[in-house]
């Protein structure tokens, strides 16, 4: 786990805005703070295509690595009319990277899932026709999503850390990624606008995402550990739920039929068209398969239900840009 410090240019700065750890149950509880419900953050291992099938739908990234100047980019500064559709806001004070990565991702999220909340929902649509910079400045201006981040902080981290000021710690960044009308973003509130990282698709856009984050960790030498990397994704008892619910339907149906056929009210006939015409005995199979199934969802969801509740919040050591 990768813990990010922020530091300061003045005081005042420091007063106004806390430290952020790099932790998904840090950023669970930050996003729910916000009003946000659908969504919860998971960290992510590895991009394998296999490792993400149980956490879609992935909704967004955020990346956490130690910020370079010399770094060179990659894609090209969106400076067209796709401004209009993308949701982009300028970091213009230094404590807020976390934070202003997770409401870039969030707010060119347009899932059914996703419910921004009456807090980022009309401060959204207050922003509509901003520029960049001033979306930045109306974000750090915020009382409500400044309030919701310092809530994250201990007190005497409030403290101004002059030695922090000359440069000499490690600085670390928050950016996010995320795909928009079918093409990959990258949103990093320290440039000029969103890079534009080429066609992807709704399905496989952490595919077209792999290789440059695969190029961007490869950058640092193998005994550096300097980058996190987590998942927005749909609140995953939800998910559980719901898919409890398709297969609780999906047994009755079944049981239905059984006692039909039992009462010699249907024929044992199969037809394609309908999944609960079959025999008696691939019924019971099938019953026995969908139990199987619900046994594992309700395990997940009570999982859910712990992990929730041991979710804390923890204080960074590491400085960020």
């Amino acid at each position: 786990r990768v813990h990010a410090r922020e530091h300061w240019s003045s005081e005042l700065m420091a007063a106004e805005w806390c430290l952020i750890e790099s932790d998904p149950g840090v950023f669970t509880e930050l996003i729910r703070g916000f009003g946000v419900r659908g969504v919860q953050v998971e960290e992510i291992y590895s991009l394998d295509k296999s490792s993400l099938e149980s956490l879609r739908p992935v909704h967004g990234l955020i990346f956490l690595f130690k910020w370079r100047a010399e770094e060179k980019q990659s894609g090209d500064v969106v400076q067209d009319s796709r401004l209009d559709d993308l949701f982009f806001a300028k970091q213009v004070i230094k404590n807020a990277c976390a934070t202003q990565a997770v409401l870039n991702v969030l707010f060119n999220c347009h899932h059914s899932d996703v419910d921004l909340g009456p807090t980022l929902s009309p401060f959204k649509d207050f922003t509509t026709t901003m520029d960049a910079n001033m979306r930045g400045l109306s974000m750090t201006n915020s009382n409500d999503i400044r309030e919701v981040h310092n809530s994250f902080a201990r007190q005497q981290l409030f403290e101004f850390d002059q030695s922090l000021a000359s440069g000499d710690e490690d600085a670390y960044h928050f950016i996010g990624y995320v795909p928009v009308d079918g093409r990959l973003y990258e949103l990093d509130g320290l440039k000029d606008g969103p890079i534009d990282h080429g066609k992807c698709s709704e399905h496989d856009w952490l595919e077209t995402c792999k290789p440059i984050l695969d190029e961007r960790i490869a950058s640092f030498e193998a005994d550096e550990i300097h980058f996190n990397l987590m998942a927005i994704v749909s609140d995953r008892k939800m998910v559980y739920q719901r898919e409890t619910e398709t297969l609780e339907q999906r047994k009755s149906q079944i049981l239905e039929k059984l006692e039909k056929i039992a009462l010699g009210e249907v024929s044992m006939e199969t037809d394609v068209n309908d999944p609960t015409s079959a025999l008696p005995e691939d019924l019971q199979s099938q019953l026995e398969d969908v139990e199987s199934h619900l046994s594992q969802l309700q395990s997940l969801i009570i999982s859910e239900t712990e992990k929730m509740h041991r979710y804390k919040v923890t204080l960074p050591t590491i400085s960020c840009i």
